[in-house]
């Protein structure tokens, strides 16, 4: 019986393994590449260009960055960084993870800690990061369910946390490739002073 094939050939040249993953097989041009590829709400957003999930990730770290304002740019990484295990196995809605369950997380969670520490991030994330970061996240979410997704406000604050004491923030999807570009210079920005 042939053993079925658990990684994915990277355009960097890179065979990342699945069930393994190795932070030497990590490339942020891969990341880039594959987020601003990758689609938020499953493409059911408005626009000629899906939101990807590279802008979300700009997103979530501009908005990690007005909710506490001075923190240190490893720590903004983290946040840009934060749904970088997508760019191999895509971004599901909350609802579809939680119906596969823990087989899924323990497979996101593996290749997240190979990113991080490629990456010169601890395996770990403090918890007051990792709560900024779902904050921003949630925020990010409102923001993208009711200009993007066809949310109501009503339905949307309670399904996320609408960000609060903040100007409005405009989103707009853009081309993959500018979205791309954007993404690895805002990470060599927060990496280079790393």
């Amino acid at each position: 019986m042939t053993e079925a094939r658990a990684w994915q050939r990277m355009l960097s040249g890179r065979r990342l393994d699945l069930l393994d993953p190795s932070p030497l097989d990590v490339e942020i041009e891969d990341i880039a590449r594959g987020l601003a590829r990758v689609a938020r709400w499953n493409g059911q957003t408005d626009g000629k260009w899906p939101f990807t999930v590279a802008q979300h990730s700009l997103l979530v770290e501009d908005l990690a960055g007005r909710f506490q304002p001075g923190i240190k740019k490893t720590w903004r990484l983290a946040a840009l960084l934060h749904d970088a295990a997508e760019y191999v196995i895509g971004d599901m809605i909350t609802p579809f993870k939680s119906a596969i369950g823990d087989d899924y997380k323990a497979l996101e969670r593996r290749l997240m800690v190979a990113v991080q520490l490629r990456f010169g991030l601890p395996a770990k994330l403090p918890r007051d990061l990792n709560r900024l970061i779902k904050r921003a996240d949630r925020a990010a979410a409102y923001l993208e369910a009711t200009q993007l997704a066809g949310f109501t406000a009503v339905e949307a604050k309670h399904l996320f946390r609408p960000p609060r004491a903040m100007k409005q923030i405009s989103l707009k999807p853009a081309p993959p490739a500018r979205v791309e570009k954007h993404f690895l210079a805002r990470f060599g920005e927060l990496y280079g002073c790393h």
